[in-house]
């Protein structure tokens, strides 16, 4: 059956291929940049965040996971690619990074409850962890996110709903938390202009 005959058939078939280990292989093995900058709100903020064993979800070129384990952080990295999970573990090794590079597909992950103090979750959405990580962070741990909102289609890429944040939700699914930080808008700080909310809040 065409994706496009009903909208939950559409956001099956678009994760099937836009999430899928070869199209991301194949993106990774083109990424000249590794493993890049880290992102500004997690440079403009570690030093809101507490001292211990990190989670980066969806880490892609890992950028965000050395820039932790190059501050001493413990660091468990998360992605469905097995290139960036292997030039992240090459990376790590060279470096004597402490990176626990895993290949798994996020939908299918399953975190580990009151294990971290900190998790990052940036430019992915999978709504179903949530709840996990809100479990998966210690007492005092803290949640980073940021990732795009509905407003993101009038800048590029991901056009699909399925991937973008409707207004508010990222801060309504984790009010339960201590929120120290959220802002929804469109950012231009990295050259190009993109709608995205930033969240940073604590489990008390």
């Amino acid at each position: 059956m065409p994706c496009v005959l009903r909208l939950n058939l559409e956001r099956k078939c678009f994760r099937e291929i836009e999430m899928s280990p070869d199209t991301w292989n194949e993106r990774y093995n083109h990424d000249f940049d590794f493993p890049g900058a880290p992102a500004s709100f997690l440079k403009e903020n570690a030093h809101l965040l507490p001292w211990g064993k990190a989670l980066d979800l969806a880490m892609g070129t890992g950028r965000n996971a050395i820039y932790l384990a190059r501050k001493g952080y413990e660091v468990d990295a998360i992605d469905i690619s097995e290139v960036a999970v292997e030039k992240v573990r090459q990376y790590a090794q060279k470096e004597s990074l402490s990176i626990n590079a895993i290949q798994k597909d996020l939908t299918q992950f399953e975190i580990a409850e009151n294990t971290y103090e900190v998790i990052l979750n940036f430019y992915f959405l999978e709504r179903l962890l949530f709840t996990q990580i809100k479990k998966g962070l210690k007492q005092g741990g803290v949640i980073i996110f940021e990732t795009y909102t509905f407003e993101q289609p009038r800048y590029g890429r991901p056009h699909n709903p399925a991937y973008l944040l409707t207004p508010n939700e990222l801060l309504q699914s984790f009010a339960d938390l201590s929120i120290i930080f959220y802002h929804e808008r469109v950012d231009t700080k990295e050259g190009e202009s993109k709608a995205i909310a930033s969240l940073l809040a604590q489990k008390r």
